[in-house]
């Protein structure tokens, strides 16, 4: 499929399973919930830079530099916000407007559940939409070391 072929044309990539991290963190839902939606605490974890507008519809952009000896870096993560529940859940589009990846603004989506759990919260997040284009092992692999830092931030 080219970079540039709309969705549900012959040729299209054929999406492949969801990747799924789970993680307990020692903070509230409420808490952690701004950690997706708030670019001060974004760039905390998760990004160099982002911006946001937290609603349904809104814009949620995020710069991300990529490996150190990653020449086509740095990446630039362009999605909408679909759904936000406060605190339980959010659900964004996730795409690169670095047409090389080939995967293009709205192509995939993430959705984060957040479930209060033993005095802090369980955390599930589920990237779905993937395609051969950028294989579910790099998406893996990303969320891994994003979740590390995550689990390591001081979130009080």
């Amino acid at each position: 499929m080219s970079p540039h072929q709309p969705a549900g044309e012959p040729g299209e990539a054929a999406s492949t399973e969801p990747v799924t991290k789970e993680i307990h963190l020692r903070a509230r839902p409420e808490v952690v919930f701004s950690y997706f939606t708030e670019p001060e605490k974004m760039t905390r974890w998760l990004c160099t830079e982002a911006t946001t507008d937290p609603r349904p519809g809104g814009i949620n952009q995020q710069t991300h530099p990529g490996e150190p000896d990653d020449p086509d870096g740095p990446y630039f993560m362009h999605g909408e916000f679909v759904e936000l529940d406060f605190p339980n859940r959010v659900v964004f589009t996730w795409g690169y407007t670095n047409s090389q990846l080939g995967v293009l603004p709205g192509t995939t989506t993430v959705e984060v559940v957040l479930t209060a759990a033993g005095g802090g919260t369980d955390l599930r997040l589920t990237h779905s939409g993937i395609t051969a284009e950028l294989p579910s092992e790099n998406y893996e692999r990303g969320w891994t070391g994003m979740f590390k830092i995550l689990a390591e931030l001081d979130m009080s």
